[in-house]
């Protein structure tokens, strides 16, 4: 149509499902860190952290599984969603056998 900016109708990168899932993500594991007490202990500062942060790393492998296309990148994501999990049950399981000391 003469006169029509087609730019205006095509999707911002936010409009993107894809987007919003990695936006989910990453709000999700910016707020399960910030959201950890600082305890003076550095071992368990170092796993009580890295917990969310490997969470929100699962939730974007697995957008990229639903939403990606690429072979290559498919096969990382799902190495990384096993890897990353298997580490978060390793920590889950330090944190209970390391109870906080007062």
């Amino acid at each position: 149509m003469p006169g029509m900016n087609m730019e205006q109708h095509a999707p911002k990168p936010t409009d993107v499902s894809s987007t919003a899932a990695y936006q989910a993500a990453d709000q999700k594991m910016m707020s399960g860190m910030s959201g950890v007490e600082y305890t003076g202990d550095a071992d368990r500062d170092f796993v009580a952290h890295m917990i969310p942060h490997h969470q929100g790393a699962v939730e974007m492998a697995k957008a990229e599984l639903k939403y990606g296309k690429d072979a290559k990148l498919r096969k990382l994501a799902k190495n990384v969603i096993a890897a990353q999990e298997k580490e978060i049950a390793f920590m889950k399981q330090w944190l209970e056998q390391h109870p906080r000391k007062p």
